[in-house]
């Protein structure tokens, strides 16, 4: 019995794998990640996380974000999408009140291409 279940849990890691590649690769319409990146600089979203590209990012109370479009879950609690990334960024405490994560009063726009920068990192 124990061959289907790992062959289950084999599936599950490969597609997951898979759908981690399709979001590192997908582009967000109506989003600019150079403006995401700025966005991330001027709000200094570094003091709290390591981000590649962006000068003095080297935080270390959230996780780092290099690769974050290839990991399953957002802020541990939601599935990675860039509607759920998007949704985080906007306003974190509103989907984990417990979250370190303070709500930046981030407009949606910001937020879309802030995603669109943290999905081009590998």
């Amino acid at each position: 019995m124990r061959c289907p279940v790992v062959l289950l849990v084999g599936g599950l890691a490969v597609s997951l794998a898979l759908a981690g590649c399709r979001r590192a690769q997908a582009s967000i319409p109506g989003a600019d990640p150079d403006r995401g990146r700025q966005s991330i600089e001027a709000m200094g979203c570094g003091a709290c996380h390591q981000i590649s590209g962006i000068r003095g990012a080297d935080g270390k109370i959230g996780p780092p974000l290099t690769g974050i479009a290839n990991r399953a879950v957002v802020g541990g609690v939601l599935p990675n999408t860039p509607e759920n990334m998007m949704a985080w960024i906007e306003d974190a405490p509103s989907l984990a009140p417990r979250t370190t994560m303070p709500n930046l009063g981030v407009t949606p726009q910001a937020a879309r291409d802030i995603v669109a920068y943290l999905y081009t990192l590998k």
